[in-house]
């Protein structure tokens, strides 16, 4: 399960290292895809196999499936960690998630997601209203 809220910079080249605490639960092979709301997601392999064998049971005649589907993979990056516990994001995906300097890590449970900072900033200041989702919690059975 990945937990936490990390900060780290991407270098020139669009790499950013991996906090430790990910690292070996991510594996040697990992993938990274667009996300919602503005966010990258990293999964383990295992997940993104569980995740894929899900899409592939999406009709084709879905229309929204077929956006999905279009959506998560064409994002899509197959990943692997430098000796140095980096990893290079693709340009697409930084520009999909304006991801320039300043990034933020955070473990999502079965996930990794990668921020922006400024646009986690804003989305933490002004997305999130803690009474509201309290109250939506009991609608998501907790």
């Amino acid at each position: 399960m990945f937990i936490g809220e990390f900060k780290h910079t991407t270098d020139a080249k669009g790499r950013i290292s991996i906090p430790s605490i990910f690292r070996e639960d991510l594996g040697e092979i990992f993938y990274i895809t667009r996300g919602l709301d503005k966010s990258l997601f990293v999964f383990t392999q295992k997940e993104w196999e569980r995740l894929d064998e899900k899409i592939k049971s999406i009709p084709f005649t879905s229309t929204n499936g077929r956006l999905f589907t279009r959506f998560f993979y064409s994002g899509a990056t197959k990943c692997s960690l430098d000796k140095s516990g980096r990893v290079l994001i693709p340009q697409n995906l930084r520009e999909f998630a304006g991801i320039e300097k300043d990034t933020v890590l955070i473990g999502a449970g079965s996930r990794v997601e990668i921020w922006s900072e400024s646009v986690w900033n804003d989305y933490y200041d002004t997305e999130l209203n803690y009474e509201e989702l309290a109250a939506h919690m009991e609608e998501l059975g907790i």
